[in-house]
């Protein structure tokens, strides 16, 4: 049996914590940790686990460091052969965790797998956040089985096959520890938003796989940090996405993203003004401003990325998905 650790973040989760820790406990199989990384909450978080959870293990973290920085320091302090990180607003029927373990036992060239993402509030759709794996396209917009842009399926099962997919979410991530810590864990620069996909992407380039176990069923409520469409949230999308892309995309594709993303990006933020949105209007340039900030540092990640690569990462969709979905494709069916 391997050493398996189930890792969840918390920030002010008190909420989340109560509801939603429960089922993650009566679902870890016999063997399997349950640890909570506190991101240095103010609220009454660490006085429940006290109070009401003594068999969940806690590792204090002195700051909130975000959801990157937050696991990296807390991964850190905990030995596994796999971690298991999963949002504090996930719920975890029993089960659910064999099959990513088994995935990952009887396939070595895999890094990471997640289960299928279900809505928890609507439980005949997927979630939002990863539905039942992800992809990006040519100019890094991501897309999921099940969820294209603003558009969420019902599911149905038809995308219960198991496959290889360019990125899983980051609300129940199971990985290798060793790979994970190879490759220096998430971009702490992120903060929040992006590093699941930047590090499934690093993955890829150092020759590994990525995997999604539809077998296996969370529920996810979503949005527990940062709303749909907060300030906060485009800043950091659009952001992290720019410095990914730039950090890992190969010189052909960074070639026709410099070109095509500045304009589409214009347009985004054009969008949110004519909605009356100036917050999110002034996000797109504040994460431009960073992204060009962060040029120096970005060069030099990518210099050792690229340079250590082992492959190119492959399940990149070779057009774009907003042409697609503006031209009526709002469903993935069999785009890849």
């Amino acid at each position: 049996m391997p050493n398996v650790e189930i890792v969840i973040l918390n920030w002010n989760g008190e909420g989340h914590l109560r509801r939603f820790l429960p089922s993650v406990v009566a679902a870890a199989p016999a063997g399997v940790g349950v640890v909570v990384a506190d991101n240095g909450s103010t609220d009454g978080s660490l006085e429940l686990l006290a109070r009401e959870f003594p068999t969940v293990r806690v590792v204090r973290l002195d700051a909130n460091y975000g959801f990157a920085g937050g696991y990296n320091r807390a991964l850190e302090q905990i030995e596994a052969d796999y971690y298991v990180l999963l949002n504090s607003d996930v719920e975890t029927p029993a089960g659910w965790l064999d099959p990513l373990l088994e995935c990952l036992e009887r396939n070595p060239g895999v890094a990471v797998v997640s289960p299928k993402l279900i809505s928890c509030l609507e439980r005949e759709k997927f979630e939002y956040a990863g539905a039942s794996g992800g992809f990006i396209d040519f100019l890094g917009y991501p897309f999921c089985r099940g969820r294209i842009l603003r558009t969420v399926e019902e599911d149905r099962g038809q995308y219960d096959d198991e496959r290889d997919v360019f990125w899983v979410s980051g609300a129940a991530f199971c990985c290798r520890a060793g790979v994970f810590r190879a490759l220096g864990g998430f971009d702490a620069d992120f903060f929040a938003h992006m590093e699941e996909i930047d590090l499934c992407w690093r993955m890829q380039l150092a020759g590994y796989r990525v995997r999604v176990v539809p077998r296996s069923v969370v529920y996810h409520l979503g949005g527990g940090t940062l709303q749909t469409d907060s300030p906060s949230k485009v800043f950091y999308n659009h952001r992290n996405n720019l410095a990914m892309l730039y950090k890992c995309s190969s010189s052909g594709q960074r070639l026709l993203v410099a070109v095509l993303r500045p304009a589409l990006d214009l347009l985004a933020a054009l969008s949110y003004l004519a909605q009356g949105r100036a917050d999110n209007f002034r996000a797109v340039f504040r994460a431009w401003r960073d992204f060009f900030k962060w040029h120096p540092a970005l060069s030099r990640k990518r210099r050792a990325i690229r340079s250590a690569r082992k492959a190119e990462a492959g399940h990149i969709y070779r057009g774009s998905i907003v042409v697609r979905y503006l031209l009526g494709g709002r469903t993935f069916g069999w785009l890849m």
